[in-house]
């Protein structure tokens, strides 16, 4: 239990991070410098406004000097990855399972709401995640599905690494056939690249199998909530660009969490 509770807290600094990350990566400035700040009047905070989910509650959810509200992703954003690291931790114990998924996890979430707040997925979560991911899977191999049957005499980090690296391809591969076809016949952008590295990710951390399972909820998440949210707001559904990227971090996030079955 003593294990749970540090990934608990270890994932609300993480949390905490990946705010930093969330706010500043998509205009590339710097997450270690300078110190955080009050977005709206740009006053350094103390160490008291730090602590995570802790200071938004002491300061009613209002910056100290300035008194503007301050987001209510902050505490959220912490408090998932702190939910998310103790699961990992509760279900697969403090092994490189629970690091693969505590892991997959913080980097999801960082994609999620950098695709809600700013309609971007930073390569440093994908395309740098999606190298963790086959490293990892060549130390702890993951649950192999197809390439067991393709290679049956391959000691099981092989075939994983073999399994992490055709999901990556194969899954991105397919996700960018599908995003030209749709510029081509449609003559607009149905799908970012980053979406495309973001497969990428996906495939390396999940193998084959769950990768088109996460693809499949993706896709049936984004059109449902997404046509619900056009209609609600009276959009147009020829020009509003919905966050996919972020559904599909919903998705994975579920599978990743839920195991192997």
């Amino acid at each position: 239990m003593i294990f749970v509770v540090f990934a608990a807290v270890l994932g609300l600094l993480i949390g905490s991070f990946l705010n930093v990350c969330i706010a500043r990566m998509p205009w590339e400035y710097s997450v270690v410098t300078p110190r955080s700040h009050c977005p709206q009047c740009g006053q350094f905070l103390s160490w008291f406004e730090n602590i995570p989910v802790l200071s938004y509650v002491f300061l009613g959810g209002r910056c100290r000097h300035c008194r503007r509200p301050i987001s209510l992703r902050y505490p959220f954003v912490e408090l998932l990855t702190a939910g998310c690291f103790a699961w990992a931790v509760y279900g697969a114990g403090w092994t490189w399972e629970g690091f693969r998924v505590c892991l997959f996890s913080a980097l999801l979430i960082g994609l999620i709401f950098t695709d809600l707040d700013w309609l971007i997925l930073p390569d440093e979560f994908t395309l740098g995640g999606a190298a963790a991911g086959l490293a990892l899977a060549a130390i702890e191999p993951l649950p192999v599905s197809l390439m067991g049957y393709f290679l049956p005499s391959a000691s099981p980090r092989l075939a994983s690494f073999v399994e992490a690296l055709v999901a990556s391809v194969l899954a991105s591969g397919l996700l960018w056939a599908v995003g030209t076809l749709y510029m081509r016949f449609r003559g607009r952008e149905g799908l970012g690249l980053g979406d495309v590295k973001m497969i990428a990710l996906l495939g390396a951390f999940l193998g084959i199998q769950r990768t088109l399972s996460v693809l499949v909820l993706g896709s049936l998440a984004g059109s449902i909530f997404g046509l619900i949210w056009i209609k609600l707001r009276g959009l147009k559904a020829s020009t509003y660009e919905i966050p996919f990227g972020s559904f599909l971090g919903a998705a994975a996030l579920l599978v990743a969490l839920i195991g192997p079955a």
